[in-house]
């Protein structure tokens, strides 16, 4: 799949807000705000339960990698997440 389509599915499920369970987290952080060089996608199948993680690392900015962007739309379709929440922006970690 490429790049631009799997930003735009993802975008589409992030904008239709919270439909229920299950649901899935995007964050991305990087060691500046500008570049992403990691991703932490966490799955929560139902409410109350502890979230699990799955975490991909990229040499370049993870936004622009279409191997981690489809992969994270595979992700969706597999889990049938019903709602998918991104974090705005790159946290910046140490």
């Amino acid at each position: 799949m490429n790049l631009e389509k799997s930003k735009k599915r993802i975008a589409k499920k992030v904008k239709m807000g919270f439909q229920g369970y299950p649901e899935i987290s995007i964050s991305y952080f990087g060691s500046t705000a500008e570049i992403a060089e990691q991703v932490v996608v966490s799955f929560v199948a139902e409410e109350g339960v502890a979230p699990m993680e799955e975490c991909f690392q990229s040499k370049s900015d993870a936004r622009e990698d279409q191997v981690i962007q489809s992969a994270i739309v595979k992700m969706i379709e597999r889990s049938e997440a019903k709602t998918v929440k991104q974090v705005e922006g790159v946290g910046v970690v140490k």
